[in-house]
């Protein structure tokens, strides 16, 4: 028997995992990928930490920006929050409209911050 035969059938409708570690995340953006990388917080917590390049969306307003989004939608997404909750929550309603790429920061921007750059505040 093949070892692959036993192996979860891969989703083609989802390139990529649900969720993606700081570390990857970093290694992605080094490297040049093409990604958006979506806050999902809210506009206050944005003001007080965020990573260099992201774009806010409050969760509370993603459903109601989708056209926003729609051009990115073949686009690998990167969506964080505080801690990975939100962004986990945000990431699966995207995967839901077909935005396929879309995946979750595990840990948020707190994982960022201590992991990646230890320069950001943390809260």
């Amino acid at each position: 028997m093949n070892p692959q035969d036993s192996a979860e059938p891969i989703d083609s409708g989802n390139p990529f995992p649900l969720e993606i570690e700081v570390f990857e995340l970093q290694r992605l953006r080094d490297s040049g990928t093409d990604l958006l990388l979506i806050d999902c917080r809210e506009p206050h917590e944005h003001e007080l930490v965020r990573i260099e390049g992201a774009t806010l969306v409050p969760m509370r307003e993603t459903a109601a920006r989708l056209d926003e989004l729609e051009p990115h939608r073949e686009r690998r997404i990167v969506v964080h929050c505080h801690h990975g909750g939100r962004s986990l929550r945000v990431t699966e309603f995207l995967r839901e409209k077909g935005f396929a790429g879309a995946q979750n920061l595990i840990g948020g921007i707190h994982e960022w911050a201590l992991r990646i750059d230890p320069s950001l505040p943390t809260y």
